[in-house]
């Protein structure tokens, strides 16, 4: 999926939320939670395990009564990344700060009191910290580069306790290319020129817990 596909879906989810009826009930809150993160590379350059993040921020939800569907949406500031080994198997933890703004399409159902939801939809997301460039030694990747925009598809899961905590987990498909593995020989560096380049994706968990006003 391109990226102007994925901006395209977080415009219509957008419209869609400005565009519900004046009863659906709205809701503003507090979302934090924990990143299970990695990053799906298309070869087998670098071995990528999970390293552990965080997100916080605000977010909105509107319901419709009775139906039990809607949408929701956040700014979140996430922290992803990887862990990588190198050949002498010292572990370097690469993390990458986002500005994260999901939207989702959500439906609960269940009792007023315990509701269960299953939500879906687009993130759009732009780096704002962490180093943009990590040297990996005794690895056949000299360096990792990350990327300034991001972009995928959240699907979740939780539950709603008394129309006002909310309990979850989410699995971020990244769509975009997020990182850039570079290897250099000898000669490219006499040159300038890099060898191979690969890309990976982010991807990964999130366990959340959100306090609706």
């Amino acid at each position: 999926m391109s990226m102007r596909k994925i901006v395209g879906l977080l415009m219509v989810a957008s419209l869609a939320l400005m565009a519900l009826p004046a009863n659906a009930q709205l809701k503003f809150g507090i979302k934090g939670g924990l990143n299970i993160s990695s990053v799906h590379f298309n070869s087998d350059m670098l071995k990528a395990d999970n390293v552990t993040g965080f997100q916080v921020g605000p977010m909105i939800e509107t319901t419709l009564p009775l139906v039990g569907v809607g949408i929701d949406a956040a700014v979140l500031y996430s922290q992803k990344g990887l862990e990588a080994t190198s050949v002498g198997g010292v572990k370097t933890s690469m993390k990458t700060d986002y500005i994260d703004v999901p939207v989702n399409l959500k439906w609960k159902f269940g009792l007023p009191i315990v509701k269960a939801y299953l939500a879906a939809g687009p993130y759009i997301g732009f780096r704002v910290g962490g180093d943009k460039f990590w040297d990996i030694p005794g690895s056949v990747v000299d360096q990792v580069k990350a990327k300034t925009f991001s972009a995928g598809l959240n699907f979740g899961a939780g539950v709603e306790l008394i129309s006002h905590l909310q309990v979850g987990f989410s699995y971020g498909l990244g769509l975009t290319d997020n990182y850039a593995l570079e290897s250099k020989s000898l000669s490219s560096s006499l040159t300038g020129v890099v060898d191979m380049v690969e890309s990976g994706k982010n991807r990964g968990w999130s366990i959340t817990a959100a306090i609706l006003f």
